[in-house]
């Protein structure tokens, strides 16, 4: 997708899932969520840049872009997480992604929002969660580890998640209990 086409669909998708947003251009200036997610996006290339030696600093590069982002926005993404399409951060301050995170298509993330790790790997290696298309996480949350949370799932505002959570869920609590969502 050329990278002009992707910036509009980022700004339609705060468009669509904050009431808030006015018009096209005023959001592609004032959501820092959306910053933060094209700042990450030319530090993932930095970090992932095939052919780059490590020795030339593309990674030391891609950390400070991260950083630089993480003091422009408040929202820090590590460059080595894998951030889905359309993905929207909302009120993003205190938001924290790990290095080792997936994060979906389509996904909305609060303000202090923490993807983060819990000490060793869970499945696959992973040290920070997976999330499936279309998760919602509300404010405070913190998804620990290497779990997985299942597409179309909604995690509570300040809930703690440390296990997986099936697909179309509900997760509420500390430690967070997932339940099926209402129809």
């Amino acid at each position: 997708m050329h990278p002009l086409a992707r910036v509009r669909e980022d700004v339609a998708a705060v468009r669509l899932r904050d009431p808030a947003a006015r018009g096209r251009v005023e959001t592609a200036l004032v959501y820092p969520g959306l910053h933060a997610v094209w700042a990450h996006r030319v530090a993932s290339r930095l970090w992932r840049a095939p052919g780059v030696p490590r020795r030339l600093g593309a990674r030391v590069a891609a950390r400070l872009v991260s950083q630089a982002a993480r003091t422009l926005t408040g929202v820090e993404i590590h460059p080595g997480a894998t951030i889905g399409r359309r993905l929207f951060i909302d009120h993003g301050m205190g938001t924290v992604v790990g290095e080792t995170a997936v994060v979906g298509d389509d996904c909305t993330l609060f303000h202090g929002v923490t993807l983060g790790g819990k000490g060793g790997r869970g499945a696959a290696g992973r040290r920070h969660p997976t999330l499936g298309d279309g998760v919602v996480v509300g404010a405070g949350a913190a998804v620990l580890g290497g779990v997985t949370v299942g597409a179309g799932s909604v995690v509570g505002a300040g809930a703690v998640v440390t296990h997986d959570v099936p697909p179309g869920s509900v997760a509420v609590g500390v430690p967070a209990m997932p339940r099926p969502r209402r129809a």
